[in-house]
């Protein structure tokens, strides 16, 4: 018997443990452990409520392919144990996850596997190229630094080595095995887990296509390729594709969408996005600096003094206080307007990036951890191929540039949308800082710290 452990993988095809489990041959067990250090006081965020959203949609999958999928919750590792104390269990199967976290949970899942005698398999499913063969398809002593060799690189693996999505799925594989019920009990979802899921599920049951029917509709319907022209106008709620939330949690896999993207009119741009999403993946898996930079500068010369004024959205610069107000009520936010917001708080704010970081991390619907960290790092200029310490965006000049009459600002600052398009991306009285001034501190400041 073998356990399957659905992680940032969610949906039931194009996973590529399930061509080791059909090859197996045995029955086998398929959960989703709700782990209560990541979860325990985050059910009503933006990023909790995607991800359990995804969950409850998943259950609905497995419903009608007529397979279980057990939801428990509690310590990874202890349940491990106790599944294979009362289940002949032979291999347990993730896949692979990098941040430290993840690291240090599957080091513990894995000796409580092996304890009991239990093969431990990981393997890798996020990337879109297999990161250790791309790492020795290019011939090189250590890894990439910057990205547009790696860019480079990467497109010719992809050419020559890409490995399209698996035809198996879930139907192919053996029958569902019961869960003995002294664990479903142990580890059973507490009432708060549950009332969340709930909250959820006539949602969930009534988009069980979604991820497939948004891929679509981005390929076919012109945006994608619309996109190198049009992904900067966040104003366009049609300009992006809307998958990262569903590429975030697994409920697409990357091969899907490359492979549905790749040879269409206009997806270079598009594509190239993707490849920034391996880069940063590469980066957390072959750089050990990657999660602790902050440790690594001397950022003693900046502080918090300004970080609340900018989460709750009173700044007085429009564009900056619209885009905190969108990403506060609705989890979205523009891949444009995270740049300027990240860039503004990190310079002209001269806040610390790891508090903008655990701020997205809280409030963005497709918050991804290593993403997330990877946007951070290059607009406070740190880590391998940042933001130049002197690149500071003017957010008054990109909210001219992207959206000429304002009808961002105008939807989420209402109360600005007496004013004429010429005044209404200038800053307020009330603004907390002069933009040419901080930029030319920010300048200064940054120069001390990653000289």
């Amino acid at each position: 018997m073998y356990l399957f452990i659905h992680r940032k993988d969610l949906r039931t095809n194009d996973l590529r443990l399930f061509d080791v489990l059909r090859s197996a041959n045995m029955q086998g067990l398929h959960t989703v452990i709700l782990d209560p250090r990541l979860i325990d006081g985050r059910l009503t965020i933006h990023s909790c409520r995607n991800f359990l959203l995804q969950v409850i949609r998943l259950v609905a999958l497995y419903r009608q392919q007529n397979r279980k999928l057990y939801l428990l919750y509690g310590d990874p590792a202890e349940v491990v144990s106790a599944i294979a104390d009362v289940h002949p269990l032979r291999l347990t199967a993730v896949h692979a996850d990098y941040t430290p976290y993840a690291l240090k949970r599957d080091a513990r899942m894995r000796h409580a596997a092996e304890t009991a005698g239990v093969v431990w398999l990981s393997e890798d499913d996020r990337p879109l190229a297999d990161l250790a063969d791309f790492q020795a398809f290019t011939e090189r002593d250590g890894p990439y630094k910057v990205f547009t060799p790696f860019y480079r690189k990467w497109n010719s693996y992809m050419r020559q080595f890409f490995r399209p999505s698996t035809e198996v799925s879930l139907t192919d594989l053996p029958e569902s095995a019961e869960l003995d019920r002294t664990v479903t009990e142990r580890f059973a979802l507490p009432p708060l887990v549950i009332d969340a899921l709930q909250s959820l599920r006539e949602e969930a049951e009534s988009s069980l296509s979604a991820p497939e029917a948004q891929l679509e509709r981005f390929v076919t319907s012109g945006a994608l390729a619309a996109y190198s022209s049009r992904r900067d106008s966040y104003a366009d709620i049609d300009s992006t594709s809307g998958l990262s939330r569903f590429l975030n949690t697994g409920a697409l896999s990357a091969r899907q969408i490359y492979q549905a993207a790749v040879g269409e009119e206009g997806s270079e741009s598009w594509l190239r996005q993707l490849a920034w999403r391996d880069f940063y993946l590469y980066q957390a898996v072959y750089h050990e600096d990657f999660f602790r930079y902050e440790q690594l500068y001397d950022l003693g010369q900046l502080s918090d003094r300004y970080f609340e004024v900018w989460a709750s959205a009173r700044t007085g610069i429009p564009i900056i206080d619209a885009a905190m107000t969108q990403l506060r009520e609705t989890g979205e936010l523009p891949n444009r307007l995270r740049m300027i917001t990240a860039m503004f708080l990190t310079k002209n704010l001269l806040c610390p990036f790891p508090l903008g970081e655990q701020y997205f991390r809280t409030h963005l619907a497709d918050y991804d951890n290593t993403l997330n960290r990877g946007g951070w790092l290059w607009s406070s200029s740190l880590g391998y191929d940042p933001a130049p310490y002197f690149r500071v965006m003017n957010p008054v000049t990109q909210s001219i540039n992207h959206d000429p009459e304002g009808h961002y600002i105008r939807q989420w600052l209402p109360e600005l949308s007496h004013l004429s398009s010429r005044d209404l991306h200038a800053p307020r009285p009330e603004a907390i800082v002069d933009l040419k001034a901080s930029r030319a501190r920010a300048i200064e400041v940054y120069r001390t710290i990653v000289r």
